[in-house]
């Protein structure tokens, strides 16, 4: 692994290039960048790209652009997840000598149909188990392993969260035990983020509180492989007018694509209000980087607020 330790606040953002930078990622990058310039930290940009089949060509490109015309630059070089494969397999390889994963031959449709009742959610049906205490017989034909798992305790993980405080969560009414690696090879992504953080000695993790529930299992996996614990905070979600969340073509930030060009100042402007933020109106006449020193000067975690809605700009 190459962390070293970091004293400093190291922070990240890390957009996947499935689709373009929308203004709900905005937020999330502004959040994360105020965070981590407050405390005269770095502010880190990784591409979660081991999605191969869904990225769009070109995408990586156009995301980095974007940042770049809000001012949002980053330190050092920009990460990848596809460069990083070896680490994962290293993460993976300590957790098959621990004992703690197993090989599972369960398809979707199984898990679901295993349901005692319907579980709404991003999370999907909560894994049953069956293949925990050895994989069952699978019919011919069927791949000798679908997934690789990590046994979840029955304890409550807890953590505290710089905007909703102490949270907790029992790992099998959520996910159950859950993957770690596919039958293809394929690692996925509660593995790969945390051996990502973790080689690159971020330990603060500001993003969307759409990824709220998957930071305990996370934070089981970091304690299963040593790892020290980010802080971390999830900001409030911009949602489009009915309140639903953002989807990858809702108010694009893509230079091919947006009809926003040119209003990056009051773009940034409502991400600021969006986080808490006062800025003063004439603030529009300056640069993208005076507006974000301005917002790091000003901002306060305590008052980011209780629910998402619509950016207003």
């Amino acid at each position: 692994m190459v962390n070293s330790s970091h004293h400093q606040v190291v922070g990240r953002f890390a957009p996947s290039p499935t689709g373009a930078l929308h203004t709900g990622s905005l937020v999330a990058a502004v959040g994360s960048y105020l965070m981590a310039k407050q405390s005269g930290g770095r502010w880190l940009l990784r591409l979660d790209d081991l999605d191969t089949q869904r990225q769009l060509p070109g995408m990586a490109d156009d995301i980095m652009r974007a940042l770049e015309s809000f001012g949002l630059l980053w330190d050092g070089e920009v990460a990848c997840q596809s460069r990083n494969l070896g680490e994962y397999l290293r993460a993976f390889e300590t957790l098959q000598r621990g004992g703690v994963i197993y090989p599972c031959r369960c398809s979707r449709k199984e898990i679901a149909r295993s349901a005692s009742a319907p579980h709404s959610g991003d999370d999907g049906v909560p894994y049953h188990g069956s293949c925990r205490d050895g994989m069952k017989e699978g019919a011919k034909g069927d791949p000798p392993i679908r997934s690789w798992r990590v046994r979840v305790p029955e304890e409550e993980i807890c953590f505290y969260d710089l905007r909703s405080g102490r949270l907790c969560q029992k790992l099998p009414s959520v996910s159950g035990d859950f993957i770690v690696r596919r039958g293809d090879g394929e690692f996925a992504y509660q593995l790969a983020v945390v051996v990502d953080d973790y080689a690159a000695g971020v330990n603060q993790v500001v993003r969307g509180e759409d990824l709220l529930s998957s930071t305990p299992r996370q934070i089981y996996l970091q304690r299963l492989l040593g790892f020290p614990q980010p802080e971390y905070c999830h900001l409030p979600l911009v949602t489009g007018g009915d309140g639903s969340k953002l989807s990858k073509r809702d108010h694009l930030l893509s230079h091919g694509l947006s009809n926003l060009a040119g209003r990056e100042q009051t773009l940034l402007l409502a991400a600021l209000r969006f986080l808490g933020l006062t800025p003063a109106p004439d603030l529009v006449e300056c640069s993208c980087s005076d507006i974000l020193q301005w917002g790091v000067t000003h901002f306060d975690p305590l008052r980011l607020p209780a629910h998402g809605g619509t950016l207003v700009f």
